[in-house]
């Protein structure tokens, strides 16, 4: 595995992939402790130049600085079947929509899954390219995100939503 932090206008993220693959891309907590070279104690990760990693923090960078719209980064997130087949819901998302859990839970074939369906955005291991932040309330209002409800706000800001305005779908 290869590990990464990556600075972003809405703090850290943490990124982990292996040779091929992103798995992870998640906000640092508090209390983390950053992951050095010089840690001894690691063996799982290996802290190093990695092309997969390299494209991300670039494509990233473009998204927040420069309007990139979608990202070309081979993913796979680690979940249940039921998360996965959420998670690809999320994929289908365009780039300054929102759609609210009970349109996400129409789009997956069960209506009647919208808790269950919140339940695995919030375990959504890929933040951002995977984008859970584009799901809001029913009644327009941001609900529910794992990084804080203020790194959605900016994220769907940066999008062009407006709580004026806030659903556009």
């Amino acid at each position: 595995m290869y590990f990464r932090e990556i600075e972003t206008p809405i703090g850290t993220l943490i990124a982990r992939a292996d040779d091929h693959v992103l798995h992870s891309l998640l906000f640092q907590k508090s209390g983390y402790v950053p992951i050095r070279k010089s840690d001894t104690t690691i063996t799982e990760y290996k802290i190093d130049e990695h092309p997969v990693l390299d494209a991300l923090q670039l494509q990233l960078r473009e998204y927040f600085k420069e309007g990139r719209t979608e990202f070309e980064i081979p993913m796979k997130p680690q979940g249940t079947d039921f998360q996965k087949t959420v998670w690809n819901a999320l994929l289908k998302i365009p780039y300054g929509i929102t759609k609210t859990y009970l349109q996400q839970s129409e789009s997956i074939g069960n209506v009647l899954a919208i808790r269950a369906v919140a339940a695995a955005n919030g375990k959504n291991p890929i933040a951002i390219l995977i984008p859970c932040h584009r799901i809001i309330g029913t009644d327009g209002n941001l609900t529910g995100y794992s990084g804080g409800l203020w790194r959605k706000k900016f994220l769907l800001e940066k999008e062009g939503w407006s709580a004026a305005q806030p659903s556009l779908f």
